[in-house]
């Protein structure tokens, strides 16, 4: 599966699937607290799984208000 993670600077990164999203997170370093992940602009949780030929972006999670 092809994975863009467009923070801080944008990379694509190729890995194999099918894997759950926490999987994939776990594989790249990054906690699913501060990020969110799409795939075909729906929102995954952690045990969504995601097929191998799928592309998926990952976005830091941002809030704020006042």
């Amino acid at each position: 599966m092809k994975v863009t993670v467009p923070i801080p600077v944008r990379k694509v990164y190729e890995i194999k699937g099918p894997k759950r999203v926490q999987e994939i997170l776990d594989e790249l370093g990054l906690p699913y607290e501060s990020v969110i992940v799409i795939h075909e602009k729906r929102l995954l949780t952690p045990d969504a799984r995601v097929p191998d030929d799928a592309e998926i972006e990952v976005r830091p999670a941002i809030s704020g208000g006042s």
